[in-house]
């Protein structure tokens, strides 16, 4: 009964999507994308036909395609506002129907379709379709490559914010306890140690994990591959007429390419998942290793004074160190935000002092107490 249960709701979401792409294709001006919708439809008419088949299978009735209060509030907002305004719920939708996918193994082979659909519609969703996929066009779809660099660069800033902000304040939390200066020295180095190494796991295990996911989708998409290479040449066509490659040309190279499994697959997974076969992420090790040199650049600044220095006088030069740090994290952060330099400094620098004189006073009372 469960299962049943599921058909008859994958099926309702598959005719829903199929109802959809069609209204889309009927409002949308520019021929390519009107085509490309029309293609999407028919695979979901596709899916929904495997789903009536499982119907059939288990005994059970076909129910009546009625749409959704959603997919009906969808055709009305498209048919006012455009194909346009509805692109992102699409995408999310077929997220979301990958991932329900991705647990149903009637579905193991739709997965990669749902997949490959939301990457498509996310390139559609960052263009401008009324004048056709030209160059300027192509170059803001590929602008996310781009940005990579600024990623990187906000990454290590804020991993370095982190080190700095957190080791600031555990080093004045225990100075208001009014201990000595090496076991100030001691909770700073400890600090940094344990704030870096639980960054840097947290990172391991996060690019491990998608190392592996990507695995087992390009070895889902090999299996694709091998099973049912018509429907992937269908995929890569779309995916190529995005890219404003038209039919007669997308389809020959499509079918070329698939000739040849291991460049069949490598195009596949680079084009439709969005995953390089040779790098799959990048190395965890490394990625575990430069995030805790990141957080341990920011988190020395605070400790560097009590190697040398005792006392108040080590604490003020802490500060200070600290202050400097602060704002220059701050003013690099104004490479992302666009922000006055002084501006964006100064407020990293009352924000972080104020937490800092916060952990201070209560470290205060926790010293005063325990005496």
């Amino acid at each position: 009964m469960d299962d049943i249960r599921r058909y008859k709701n994958n099926l309702s979401e598959e005719r829903n999507s199929a109802a959809l792409y069609k209204a889309m294709a009927e409002q949308e001006k520019n021929t390519t994308i009107k085509d490309i919708y029309y293609r999407l439809a028919a695979t979901e008419e596709k899916h929904a036909a495997r789903w009536e088949a499982l119907l059939l299978g288990k005994g059970a009735s076909i129910p009546p395609a009625n749409l959704s209060f959603r997919t009906k509030s969808l055709i009305w907002l498209m048919e006012r506002f455009g194909p346009d305004f509805i692109l992102p719920s699409m995408v999310s939708s077929e997220d979301i129907a990958a991932n329900d996918y991705a647990n149903q193994p009637e579905a193991h082979d739709m997965v990669s379709s749902e997949k490959a659909h939301a990457i498509l519609l996310g390139q559609l969703n960052n263009t401008e379709q009324t004048t056709g996929l030209d160059g300027p066009t192509l170059a803001k779809m590929e602008g996310r490559h781009r940005s990579a660099g600024g990623n990187t660069l906000r990454a290590a800033v804020l991993g370095a914010s982190d080190g700095l902000v957190s080791n600031f304040n555990l080093v004045m939390g225990v100075a208001g306890a009014a201990v000595s200066s090496s076991n100030i020295l001691l909770t700073g180095i400890a600090g940094l140690l344990a704030g870096g190494i639980s960054m840097a796991l947290g990172e391991w295990i996060s690019v491990q994990s998608s190392r592996e996911l990507y695995a087992r989708q390009i070895g889902i998409e090999k299996e694709e591959i091998e099973t049912n290479p018509e429907e992937e040449i269908e995929e890569l066509i779309l995916i190529y007429q995005t890219r404003g490659i038209s039919e007669e040309v997308a389809r020959p190279l499509a079918t070329k390419l698939l000739q040849n499994p291991d460049t069949a697959l490598d195009t596949l997974a680079r084009d439709e998942l969005g995953i390089d076969p040779d790098d799959l992420g990048g190395s965890a090790f490394v990625a575990a290793f430069t995030s805790f040199l990141l957080f341990s650049v920011g988190a020395i600044i605070p400790v560097i004074p009590f190697f040398i220095l005792n006392g108040q006088t080590a604490i003020y030069t802490s500060i200070a160190f600290s202050t400097v740090g602060l704002f220059l994290v701050g003013a690099i952060t104004t490479l992302f935000t666009g922000r006055n330099i002084y501006y964006s400094g100064l407020r990293q620098i009352v924000f972080g002092l104020l937490a800092a004189a916060a952990t201070y006073f209560i470290g205060s009372l926790i010293g005063v107490s325990l005496s």
